[in-house]
């Protein structure tokens, strides 16, 4: 009995010795809880206020929490005797190999906050990153989603977005068209301008501003190649396209614009 009593007196004075330790750990756990997620709320109406977007406001606000309550552990860690040190330690030995196995993932995520803060498009803007082309759906940590115009999702990392050529097509709030037509060497080209100027504005859908461009693009061997610029919204893009050329077949047919088929070499007349 004797070691018993030993052993019970033992433990009496350990619970009597980390007992306050322990209590304040706890309190510190309960009152730095609360007061990180105040804080946090506290930052993201800041953010809201400063016309963040959700996403980032949503993203940096958790990160702050996250953060405010990884010090409220090491605090309550170190009051209840623990080696903080040491758990700094293993937390750094942690991170730095979760690091290391995660690199491409590491720097997609970096892109991803730049292009939150820097926001070079946003969702609904028409893009091409990289030869990839569609209307932004969604901006997320890692990747960023693209739906094309054939209605496929892509999935662009964003690591590709930092390091190539971005070219955002609805900064602007237009979009130019680019529309080749064909007349033959011996027709007008001052009359097909105006048979095609007098089309584009007929079309509501066919900006005023910035003016349409019509012009010569080039001339090959069997007929002169007309460039049409129109400018459109972005996502009246095909449909204005697919619109204006067979508006441009109707007129070319009504006015007895023809053009030459490439199957013989025939010599003909050059036109104005």
């Amino acid at each position: 009995m004797p070691n018993l009593e030993k052993y019970l007196q033992t433990i009496i004075d350990n619970v009597i010795a980390y007992a306050p330790k322990l209590v304040g750990a706890i309190a510190v756990l309960i009152i730095g809880f609360w007061g990180a997620n105040k804080l946090e709320k506290v930052v993201i109406e800041r953010l809201k206020r400063s016309n963040f977007s959700p996403e980032i406001t949503s993203f940096l606000g958790s990160m702050f929490g996250i953060a405010l309550k990884i010090a409220v552990l090491l605090m309550a860690a170190g009051i209840a005797g623990f080696d903080t040190s040491a758990l700094v330690g293993m937390l750094a030995a942690a991170g730095f190999a979760v690091g290391l196995a995660l690199q491409g993932g590491l720097g997609n995520f970096a892109s991803g906050i730049l292009i939150l803060i820097f926001k070079p498009y946003k969702v609904g803007d028409w893009i091409d990153i990289n030869g990839k082309f569609g209307k932004v759906e969604e901006i997320q940590i890692f990747n960023t989603l693209l739906i094309s115009p054939g209605v496929k999702t892509l999935i662009i990392p964003n690591g590709q977005v930092t390091s190539n050529v971005v070219t955002n097509y609805s900064k602007k709030g237009h979009i130019r068209l680019d529309i080749l037509v064909h007349i033959p060497y011996e027709e007008s080209f001052p009359r097909a301008k105006t048979i095609i100027e007098d089309i584009l504005k007929q079309m509501p859908n066919v900006l005023k501003q910035p003016e349409p461009q019509i012009g010569i693009e080039s001339f090959d061997n069997f007929s002169v190649q007309i460039s049409i610029k129109p400018y459109v919204h972005p996502d009246l893009y095909w449909d204005v396209t697919y619109e204006i050329r067979a508006n441009v077949k109707a007129a070319f047919s009504q006015n007895n614009i023809q053009v030459m088929y490439p199957d013989s070499v025939k010599l003909g007349k050059i036109g104005d």
